[in-house]
Parts: structure tokens; C-alpha cells; sequence
């Protein structure tokens, strides 16, 4: 070894020797972790059976002043509310960073703070009851709001409260909540995506506005099992995702089963777009369009076990203008075993009321009509073409009474409907024979063109 490197080696060796003699000047100066500053920096105990509420909201008002993430090791955190501030940024180990509810209105509270992030964390409510329109995760009028890869259980409210919040709620697992998993009032630009939500006492998703307006927000590719209508209610609750006053919503790709309601539910929601959604075993309207609505696609989903595959009605309060297009809708129920509604529209594939075009869907086992176009005179310039619909007591039904509007009924393939391939009805009673054989002449309002029954 030549004179230098013998130098550099001895002074290197001479470096660790200090260091080892004097482990705590090391540790008077710790370097930040990787994920951004220590909380135990700031006297935060993991596991502690101690309340750690003070000393983590001092690491996390001081990381966010210095705009640095704050870094949680694995362990369990036993605490009250902490506050957010702007620019707080919260990381932990995935699966093993937990923070424990010990009390309070929410474990993470905002108000009017942006650029905020919780990532990998455990938030656990420990089932205390929170107060009425709170969540365990609770922020208001924020944007770049971040809530990442995080896991939200035990909630005695909400699991997440957004109001007018800009940001993305995305790959968290929520679940066993008391209400609903997630609430977004007045959204500003909101994703709600990858969310895998189970076992809720109300809903899965809500996208609120206080009153009718343009929302955005994308709800989409999420895992939706086991809502329950807890409350009762006549369909405002046990829906997977609900969409009210708010619109050009779009529900995409997301798997939804087992929901006392329905799975996507659009409530005065214009321009709403449900697309390329699987759904099955859900106990009324599977896709649901109602009220003061204008503009809806309802496309490319599947639903299998539902009371009613997909509904687009409310004509009377302004709902209108719709595609219900390619869906393949099957094992539709006969009674809606959940909540007090009358069940004449159960056992139906597709019911629509004014505007619509019905294209290019398969319908198979429906109990009582494949597709029904209009209640009583609420029907107007309804296409219904291209479909096919088997095993169904009456393959398309269409209202015949006086003031109902104008249908086209054409292309269509009918197989194994007892009833008749297209029957006239006067609301849900079936009043006409088998019009594709008796004729509609008598009827100036159907155009009745060359449908295949069999």
C-alpha cells in the first residue's frame, strides 16, 4: 500500500473508531429518513400507551413550516385530532404505521389548506362515534389535497369528509365505516380511484353539491363490496356510488357487488357518464339515472342479479336525453327484497322515459320486461333498436295511453318472451297483445318497424 492510500485508510479507520466511542454526538445530529424528517425527532413514541396528540402535531407544524415531509415509523400512534396545516405531508410504512382515534371530532383535519398528503398510514377510528357530517379524515376548502395508499377503518362516521377540495383520493382501502366511505361536497377537481370500499353503513362514494352545478369529478376503477342501507330510506342510501346535483360526473370501471340500493345512483346529475362498470348481486336499480337530470351515457357495463338492470326516468321533474347503449344486463330479480317501494318495475332490464336512444344491449332472464319505454303519458321520442332480449315474460313494453309520446321500436331480436315480443301497457299493467303479431296501426304514436320475435 503506497504512503497516500495507507493516509486515507488510517484516517477513514480513525473516523469510525470516534464515531463508535461516541454514539451520542451521532445522535445529537440525526440526518432526516429518507421519506423526510423523523417524527421521533420530536419526542413521538411509537407504540407508546401514552397520547401522542401533542407531540405530533409539533412535527408536523414544524416539518410542514420547513416544507418537509414528516416521517412515522411502524408502530401504533395513540391520538386526538391533528390539525394540517398547508403543505403537511405524512408518510408512513405501509401496513405498519398505525394512528389510533383516542378522541375528538376526526383524527386529520384541514381547513383551507393546500398541497397536503397523507401516504401509507393506518387510520384507525377504534369504532368512537364521531359527530353528525364529520369524518375520521376531515378536510375542508383545500387544494392539491393527497390521500394515498393509506388504510381507513373503524370510522363511527365518515371515512373521508371533502368539501370544495381539489386533489385525489386514490389505492386506499376503506372499510367498516359507520356512514359512508367517502363524501365530497362541491368538489374543484376531485379523482376518486383504486379505492378498494368495503362493508359501509349508508354508501361507498358520494359526490354532493349543494346545488345543481358542474362537478367533474372521476370516480373511477375502484372496488366497491357490501354497502348497506343502514338508515332505511327509499333508495338514498345503500348505493355503491352516488352522484347528486352534480354534474358531468363520470363513474368508469369500477366492480360493484353486493349493495342494498344500487350501484352508481345519479341524482339530478347532468351529463353523467357510467361506463365499462361491473356489477352483480345488487337489490334494486343496478344503474340509475333520476330527477332533474339532462344527458346520460349508460354503456358497456355489466350487471348480473339486480331488481332492475338500469333506469332512466323522472321525465315529470325534467329528466331527459340519454344513451343507453351496448350493456349486457342478465338474472334481474322479481321483487326487491330491501325497503317499501311498490315493486312494479322490478324484474326489468331497462326502463327509460324521454329522449332516449336503447341500442345495441343483451337482456337475458327478466321476469317481467326486457325493456320499458314510458309510465303512463311520461314518454317521448324513445329509439329502441338493435337489442337483444331473451327469456323475458314481455320482451319490450311501451306505454299506450292517451298523451303518451312518440316510440321506434326496430332491429330488434326477441327470444322466449311469454308475454309477447312487444306489448302496449297502460303503466305496469300489460293491456295489448303481442303487437309485433296484432299490429300497432291503431297506435299512431309507435313506429313499429321489422323486429324478430321467436
Amino acid at each position: 500500500m503506497d504512503i497516500d492510500r495507507r493516509r486515507l485508510f488510517n484516517a477513514s479507520a480513525a473516523g469510525l473508531a470516534a464515531g463508535a466511542l461516541a454514539p451520542s454526538v451521532a445522535q445529537a445530529a440525526p440526518l432526516p429518513s429518507a421519506l423526510g424528517r423523523d417524527a421521533t425527532q420530536y419526542g413521538v413514541r411509537p407504540n407508546s400507551p401514552d397520547d401522542q396528540t401533542r407531540a405530533l402535531q409539533r412535527a408536523i407544524d414544524e416539518s410542514a413550516r420547513a416544507q418537509a415531509p414528516l416521517a412515522l415509523p411502524p408502530g401504533t400512534y395513540r391520538t386526538g385530532r391533528l390539525q394540517l396545516p398547508n403543505g403537511a405531508q405524512i408518510a408512513g410504512v405501509h401496513g405498519a404505521t398505525r394512528l389510533q382515534l383516542i378522541g375528538g371530532p376526526s383524527l386529520f383535519e384541514s381547513q383551507g389548506s393546500n398541497g397536503v398528503a397523507l401516504t401509507n398510514l393506518v387510520i384507525d377510528g377504534g369504532s368512537i362515534a364521531l359527530p353528525q357530517r364529520r369524518g375520521l379524515v376531515h378536510f375542508l376548502q383545500g387544494l392539491d389535497v393527497r390521500i394515498l395508499d393509506c388504510e381507513i377503518a373503524a370510522s363511527g362516521g365518515a371515512g373521508i369528509w371533502l368539501e370544495n377540495v381539489a386533489g385525489e383520493v386514490s389505492g386506499n382501502q376503506i372499510h367498516d365505516i359507520a356512514t359512508t366511505a367517502v363524501i365530497s361536497f362541491d368538489a374543484l377537481g376531485l379523482l376518486v380511484g383504486r379505492n378498494t370500499i368495503r362493508n359501509t353503513a349508508v354508501n361507498g362514494i358520494e359526490i354532493l353539491r349543494s346545488a345543481i352545478g358542474d362537478d367533474g369529478t372521476l370516480v373511477i376503477d375502484n372496488r366497491i363490496d357490501g354497502i348497506k342501507a343502514g338508515p332505511g330510506g327509499s333508495g338514498q342510501y345503500g348505493n355503491a356510488i352516488n352522484a347528486f346535483r352534480a354534474g358531468n360526473v363520470i363513474v368508469r370501471g369500477n366492480r360493484i357487488t353486493n349493495c342494498d340500493y344500487s350501484a352508481v345512483r345519479g341524482n339530478s346529475a347532468a351529463n353523467i357518464q357510467i361506463t365499462g362498470n361491473s356489477v352483480s348481486n345488487v337489490r334494486e336499480v343496478a344503474l340509475y339515472s333520476e330527477f332533474a337530470f339532462e344527458g346520460a351515457v349508460i354503456a358497456n357495463n355489466t350487471v348480473d342479479i339486480a331488481a332492475v338492470g338500469v333506469s332512466v326516468c323522472n321525465f315529470n321533474e325534467g329528466g331527459r336525453l340519454a344513451v343507453v347503449q351496448g350493456n349486457i344486463i342478465r338474472n334481474l330479480l322479481p321483487k326487491r327484497p330491501i325497503g317499501t317501494a311498490p315493486d312494479d318495475d322490478a324484474g326489468v332490464g331497462i326502463y327509460i322515459e324521454a329522449d332516449t336512444a336503447v341500442t345495441g344491449n343483451v337482456i337475458e332472464n327478466a321476469p317481467a320486461c326486457g325493456i320499458v319505454a314510458g309510465w303512463g303519458k311520461y314518454l317521448r321520442d324513445i329509439a329502441i333498436t338493435g337489442n337483444v332480449i331473451r327469456n323475458a315474460f314481455v320482451g319490450i313494453g311501451v306505454s299506450v295511453v292517451p298523451g303518451a309520446g312518440s316510440a321506434l321500436i326496430n332491429g330488434n331480436m326477441i327470444s322466449g318472451a311469454g308475454r309477447g315480443g312487444v306489448v302496449g301497457y297502460d303503466h305496469a299493467k300489460p293491456v295489448t297483445g303481442d303487437l309485433t303479431r296484432d299490429g300497432a296501426s291503431r297506435f299512431a304514436q309507435i313506429a313499429l318497424g321489422t323486429n324478430t320475435v321467436r
